[in-house]
C-alpha cells in the first residue's frame, strides 16, 4: 500500500482536446485573459507568443497570461519564451532531452506510487508462491509498467501534476448502476429516465427504524452469539481485540449493560453475532424482528451519551453500529454512524500523541474501517465526503493486535482486511481514471494504455493473496465467505476497467473493427458474467455487502442486457441459453431483496421491467415479427 506523499501521486491522464479520454478532476473553467490585456508592444507573430506547451503539441496558441486556453484546459503550467529569443538546433536539442529526463522521471514516481499498494499489502498479509519470487517476466513487466506511464507523461505534455490523491473515491462519477440507463440502447429498457439521486431520496423518505423497547436484553446466549461474531464478524472489520473481549464483557457486566462504552461494544458484538449465526437476512421471513436486534436496541440507547466523547471507544461503537446497519440494509443510517465516526477519528488522528499506547493498533484499524465503508457508500450514491480521506497517506497499514500480556496473537487474521484495503484503493483509482466524466465514444491508444495498467495492477493484487483467502476463478462450494466477497470484487473491478469499450461499441458498432476494442469488450462482458454466476452463492457475505452487492448486481445485469442487443458484443457473449439464464436468476434474487430497502425495490423494478423490454426487442427482430 503506497505511503507515498500527495505530491508525488499523479493528477491522472490528462484529456487532450482530440481524443476526449476521461481525466481526474473537472478541468478549470478560469476563462484566460486575452490579447487584449497583453503590453501593445508583445510581438504578435505566432511563432513567438506560442507557449511551450502549444508548440510541443503544434496548436494555435491564444497567448493568454498568465496560462493561454489549452494550459488551463490542461491544468499544465504555462510557459512562454522570452520576447526576441531565438534558439538554434542545439538549443533545441538541449530542451528536448531535458523535457525527455523531466517525463523519465515523473513516469518512475508515477510507476512507483500506482503499483506500491499490491507488493506492500502483500507484504503485510504474507507472502505468497507468487510474490516471493523475481523472475525475468516480473522485471519485464515492471518495465512495461514504467513505459506506459511514461507515454501518458507525454501525452500529457506535462511533466508535473498538482497534488491529488487518485485512491481515494472521486467527488463526481460516472460509476453507480443508474447512470447505465443513459447509454445508447440500455435507455432503450426503461420507459422514463431516471437520477441516479433517486436512490438517495428514496432511502432519505424511508421510514425511520422502528426498535422494540426491551427493559433488557436476554443474555442466556452470549457466548454463543461472542463465538459467531469473532469466526464469521470480525474477518470482515478486524476491530474488536478478541484478547480484550473478556475484560469488556467484565466492565460491561459490571454496570449491567446499561452505560458506558464497554457495554455499548459488548451490545452490539452480540447484535451482529446473531445476526451472523442466522445466515443472510434475505433468507428469513419477512415478518417478525430481524436477528439481534433485541441488543441492538439496548445499544442504541447508549450511543447518543458516546456523541459527546471523541475517543477510540466511541469510534469503535459507531463502526459497529455502522455495521449492524448494513446488515439490516440501511444504508444512509449506515451513512450517519461513518460519517460521525470519521469526525470523532479526525480528531484523535489531529493530535495522535494522546492515543494511548494499547489503542493505536485499533485507531488504524478503524481509520481503515471508516474509509472502506464511505467509499462503499460514495461509489453508488453522491453523498458528502467526510474529509477522512486526507489522512490516508499519514495512517499506517493495519497490524496484529497484541494479547493483554503484550504478544501478538496469531488468532486475529488481517489477510482479509489487506487484501480489502488494497483493492478498494484500485477501485477508486478506476473511478478517478475512467469515470470522473462521461466515458468517451472513441477509445484511443490513450484509454488502451490506462486499462492495460489498471488491469496489471488487478493482476498483482490477484497473485499476491496468500493461500488461504486466494480464491478461484470459478465459484466452488468449499469457498469461504471471505473469499466469495473478494472473487467478485475482483470481477466488478475488472468490469469497471474494462466498460468504457463496452460503451463505444454500443455508441458506434463500428468502433468493434479495432482488435484492442473487441478483446477489451470481450474481457468486460467475461468478468460481468463470472460476477453475476450462481447468484446465490454470494449470500454468504450479505451482513456486509447485501446493499453493494446488489446494486453492482444490477450494473452487471443492465450491462449484459444492452450487449445482447447489439449484433457485434453479443457475438462475444457464451451462447444465448446461459446468458438467459443468468439473467433470469439475477431478476429473482433482486425479486427476492426487494422488501429490503426502497433502493433495492427500485433497483428490482429497474431489471424487471428492462428484461420484459428485452424480449419485446428481440421478438420484433425476429423474420417476420
Amino acid at each position: 500500500m503506497s505511503q507515498a506523499s500527495p505530491n508525488k501521486r499523479p493528477r491522472t491522464v490528462s484529456e487532450s482536446p482530440k481524443d476526449g479520454v476521461t481525466q481526474d478532476g473537472t478541468p478549470n473553467e478560469q476563462p484566460s485573459r486575452g490579447l487584449a490585456h497583453e503590453p501593445l508592444d508583445y510581438p504578435r507573430k505566432r511563432a513567438i507568443i506560442a507557449c511551450e506547451i502549444c508548440r510541443s503539441r503544434k496548436s494555435r496558441c491564444d497567448g493568454g497570461k498568465p496560462r493561454c486556453k489549452l494550459c488551463v484546459e490542461l491544468d499544465a503550467r504555462c510557459v512562454y519564451r522570452e520576447p526576441g529569443v531565438k534558439l538554434d538546433a542545439g538549443d533545441k536539442l538541449i530542451l528536448e532531452r531535458l523535457s525527455h529526463l523531466e517525463d523519465m522521471l515523473q513516469a518512475a514516481m508515477t510507476t512507483a506510487n500506482m503499483n506500491a499498494n499490491i507488493p506492500r499489502v502483500a507484504g503485510q498479509m504474507g507472502t505468497s508462491p507468487a510474490a516471493s519470487t523475481s523472475t525475468a517476466d516480473d522485471v519485464s513487466t515492471r518495465r512495461i509498467s514504467c513505459s506506459v506511464a511514461l507515454e501518458n507523461n507525454r501525452l500529457n505534455g506535462l511533466g508535473t501534476w498538482d497534488s491529488v490523491n487518485i485512491s481515494t473515491i472521486p467527488k463526481k462519477h460516472t460509476t453507480p448502476a443508474l447512470n447505465l440507463l443513459q447509454w445508447p440502447l440500455i435507455r432503450d429498457l426503461v420507459s422514463q429516465p431516471l437520477d441516479p439521486q433517486v436512490l438517495v431520496e428514496l432511502e432519505m423518505s424511508r421510514p425511520p427504524i422502528n426498535l422494540p423497547h426491551y427493559p433488557r436484553p436476554d443474555m442466556a446466549n452470549t457466548a454463543v452469539f461472542a463465538s459467531s461474531y469473532f469466526d464469521l464478524v470480525n474477518v470482515w472489520y478486524a476491530c474488536v481485540n478478541p484478547h480484550a473481549w473478556p475484560n469488556h464483557y467484565r466492565e460491561a457486566t459490571s454496570v449491567g449493560f446499561i452505560q458506558g462504552a464497554d457495554s455499548c461494544l459488548v451490545l452490539l458484538v452480540l447484535a451482529l453475532g446473531s445476526a451472523a449465526h442466522s445466515g443472510s437476512i434475505s433468507r428469513l421471513p419477512h415478518y417478525g424482528e430481524p436477528r439481534g436486534v433485541d441488543y441492538f436496541a439496548s445499544a442504541w440507547k447508549i450511543i447518543p451519551n458516546l456523541a459527546i466523547r471523541n475517543d477510540i471507544p466511541a469510534v469503535q461503537c459507531y463502526i459497529l453500529a455502522a455495521a449492524y446497519l448494513f446488515y439490516l440494509v440501511r444504508p444512509l443510517e449506515a451513512w450517519n454512524m461513518i460519517t460521525i465516526a470519521s469526525t470523532k477519528l479526525q480528531l484523535v488522528l489531529g493530535v495522535p500523541d494522546r492515543v494511548p499506547t494499547p489503542q493505536r493498533e485499533l485507531l488504524v484499524r478503524l481509520f481503515w474501517d471508516t474509509l472502506l465503508a464511505e467509499s462503499d457508500l460514495l461509489a453508488e450514491l453522491e453523498l458528502p465526503h467526510s474529509g477522512i480521506v486526507n489522512f490516508e497517506d499519514t495512517v499506517g497499514l493495519p497490524g496484529p493486535f497484541s494479547d493483554i500480556e503484550g504478544e501478538y496473537t496469531s488468532k486475529d487474521e488481517l489477510w482479509y482486511f489487506l487484501a480489502e484495503i488494497a483493492l478498494r484503493r484500485l477501485l477508486n483509482r478506476v473511478s478517478h481514471l475512467l469515470y470522473v466524466k462521461t466515458p468517451t465514444t472513441a477509445p484511443t491508444s490513450k484509454l488502451a494504455r490506462v486499462t492495460a495498467e489498471l488491469d496489471f495492477q488487478l493482476s498483482q493484487w490477484y497473485e499476491g493473496l496468500p493461500q488461504p483467502i486466494k480464491f478461484p476463478m470459478t465459484t466452488l462450494s468449499k469457498d469461504s465467505p471471505g473469499q466469495v466477497c473478494l472473487r467478485l470484487r475482483y470481477f466488478a473491478c475488472r468490469t469497471i476497467i474494462f466498460r468504457p469499450y463496452v460503451f463505444a461499441v454500443l455508441s458506434d458498432e463500428n468502433a468493434v473493427s479495432d482488435p484492442v476494442v473487441r478483446e477489451n469488450c470481450r474481457k468486460c462482458l467475461e468478468a460481468c458474467l463470472r460476477q453475476i454466476d450462481n447468484v446465490s452463492a454470494h449470500q454468504v457475505g450479505h451482513l456486509p455487502y447485501l446493499w453493494q452487492g446488489a446494486l453492482s448486481l444490477v450494473s452487471q445485469t443492465l450491462l449484459v442486457m444492452g450487449a445482447t442487443m447489439s449484433p457485434e458484443l453479443a457475438a462475444l457473449l457464451p451462447p444465448t441459453i446461459s446468458v438467459e439464464v443468468i439473467i433470469s436468476e439475477v431478476v429473482s434474487e433482486l425479486n427476492r431483496l426487494a422488501h429490503l430497502a426502497p433502493s433495492l425495490r427500485l433497483s428490482a423494478e429497474i431489471v424487471r421491467e428492462a428484461e420484459a423490454r428485452r424480449k419485446i426487442f428481440f421478438s420484433t427482430q425476429r423474420p417476420g415479427a
